[in-house]
C-alpha cells in the first residue's frame, strides 16, 4: 500500500517559528518530524510515499529528495491553493488503496499496521480514546463502522478522537468531488467521509495501538520531543572534552564541542558544529540544533532550540522554544512558573489559550536578538526579526518585526 503524507500547511498554530521553517522540519530530538513519520512507516512495510508540499516545499525537497537515503521512494505533489484537507487528498489520483497522515504528528508503526490491517471497504479511520474530545473530530461507532463524525462538539457523545491516520479505497475521490464546502470555507475530509456513510459505502473505524502525538502548540512540541529523545541511546559523534560531565543520554553530531566543566542530564540531543560551554548545564529533554553556541553559565532545560542561534552566556532558558538565528545576550531570563501556580496561558491564533501546563516558558521567532538583561514571562512569545533592547521585561507579546527597549531618564547632576 502506498502513503499519502499531506505537508503543505503553514502550521499558524506554532507561529512565530513556522513563518520560516515548514511545520513538518520541525526537530524532535535529532531528526525533523517528517524524517521520523517516513521512518514508522518504512518500518511499518511502507516503502513508496507521496508527500503533499506547498508551503515551505522546498525545505522538504532538500532534506528527502527521491527518498533512496531513507530507504523509501517518495515523490512530490504541489499543492497551490489550501483549501482544506479534502482538497489535500484530491491532488492524488491513486488507482488502489492508500495511506493518508498528516505530517505534524507522531505515529508509531504499530498505529500505521493497525490501519492497514483493519481496512476495508471505501475507507478506514484510526481512533484514539483521548480526555479531551471537543479539541477533535469525534467518532461514534455501530459493530465497527463509522456512523458519525462531529468536529470539536461542544458536548461529546464520544471519547474515541479521529486521529488523522486513514485508508482510503478510490471512491473516495469520488466523494471529494461532490463535498462542499463547510462553515470555515474549506473541503474537509471530514465531509466526504460523511457522504461515503450516506451514500451506503463501509467506512470503519480501528482502535490504534502504539505511540500517537498530535504536535498542534507548541507545548505538544516540547511534549513529543520529551517521548522522542525518552526512546534514544546515546550517539557521541563530537567530541566531548576532559571534565565535562555526562550523565544519561547523549546525541552529539559531527564536528560538535561539549567544553571542560559543562554538565550534561540527559537525554540531550547537540547538532552539528555546536559548541557548549565552558561551564554550561543542559539538563533533560533539551534539543539543540546545528551551528549553535550555548556558552558559559548558560542553564537549558526541556527546551528547543533551533539551528545557528546563539546563547552566549549568564543566562536560563526553560521549557520554551527558540527559533533560527537567534542571539540572546547575556542575562537573558526566562520564567516558566506563574507565582499563582496556575497553568500558563499562550496566544494561539490570537486566542488566549490554557496550555495545562504548569510550567511552560516562551516561543522566540526566528533571527530574533535580543540585549543584556532581558526577562520574558511565562507563556509569551516574541516574534521573528525583532530587536529586544537591554533590561526589557516581556510581559505581553512582541510582534514580528518590532523594535523595543526601555525608556529611561537620566538624572545629570
Amino acid at each position: 500500500m502506498k502513503a499519502m503524507i499531506l505537508a503543505a500547511g503553514t502550521g499558524t498554530r506554532l507561529e512565530p517559528i513556522t513563518t520560516g521553517v515548514q511545520k513538518v522540519m520541525l526537530p524532535l530530538g535529532p531528526k525533523p518530524i517528517l524524517h521520523h513519520l517516513i521512518d514508522e512507516l518504512e518500518g511499518a512495510g511502507i516503502k513508496e510515499i507521496t508527500l503533499l508540499v506547498g508551503h515551505l516545499e522546498e525545505q522538504i525537497k532538500e532534506y528527502f529528495g527521491d527518498g533512496s537515503n531513507f530507504g523509501v521512494k517518495i515523490d512530490y505533489i504541489t499543492q497551490k491553493e489550501r483549501l482544506g484537507t479534502a482538497h489535500a487528498v484530491g491532488q492524488a489520483d491513486f488507482k488502489e488503496d492508500f495511506l493518508v497522515l498528516n505530517g505534524d504528528a507522531l505515529v508509531s508503526k504499530e498505529a500505521i499496521k493497525d490501519v492497514v490491517n483493519a481496512h476495508s471497504g471505501a475507507a478506514t479511520l484510526a481512533l484514539r480514546k483521548v480526555e479531551n474530545p471537543q479539541d477533535y473530530g469525534v467518532v461514534e461507532l455501530h459493530d465497527g463502522k463509522v456512523t458519525k463524525i462531529i468536529e470539536k462538539p461542544k458536548r461529546a457523545e464520544s471519547d474515541l478522537a479521529n486521529i488523522g491516520v486513514y485508508a482510503y479505497s478510490p471512491a473516495i475521490f469520488d466523494a471529494i468531488k461532490k463535498t462542499e464546502k463547510s462553515k470555515r470555507e474549506e473541503y474537509e475530509i471530514t465531509s466526504s467521509i460523511e457522504l461515503l456513510i450516506k451514500e451506503g459505502e463501509a467506512v470503519k473505524g480501528v482502535e490504534v495501538s502504539g505511540l500517537w502525538l498530535d504536535i498542534g502548540s507548541p507545548w505538544n512540541w516540547l511534549d513529543a520531543n520529551k517521548e522522542v529523545l525518552g526512546g534514544l541511546e546515546s550517539d557521541i559523534k563530537g567530541t566531548v572534552e576532559e571534565g565535562a560531565t555526562v550523565k544519561g543520554e547523549l546525541i552529539l553530531g559531527e564536528g560538535s564541542l561539549v567544553k571542560s566543566g559543562t554538565y550534561i542530564e540527559g537525554p540531550v540531543s547537540i547538532g552539528k558544529n555546536t559548541v557548549v560551554g565552558p561551564n554550561a548545564y543542559l539538563r533533560e529533554f533539551t534539543t539543540i540544533g546545528n551551528d549553535c553556541h550555548i556558552g558559559a553559565s548558560v542553564e537549558l532545560k526541556n527546551t528547543i532550540i533551533l539551528a545557528g542561534t546563539k546563547v552566549p552566556h549568564l543566562s536560563y532558558i526553560g521549557d520554551s522554544i527558540i527559533g533560527m538565528g537567534c542571539n540572546l545576550g547575556a542575562g537573558t531570563l526566562v520564567g516558566n512558573l506563574r507565582l499563582d501556580n496556575e497553568n500558563v496561558k499562550m496566544r494561539i491564533k490570537g486566542e488566549l489559550v490554557d496550555s495545562g501546563m504548569r510550567k511552560l516558558g516562551c516561543v522566540i521567532g526566528n533571527n530574533t536578538k535580543l540585549g543584556l538583561n532581558v526577562m520574558v514571562n511565562s507563556g509569551r512569545k516574541i516574534g521573528n526579526n525583532c530587536f529586544v533592547g537591554p533590561g526589557v521585561v516581556v510581559y505581553k507579546d512582541i510582534p514580528d518585526g518590532s523594535k523595543t527597549r526601555v525608556k529611561q531618564k537620566l538624572d545629570e547632576r
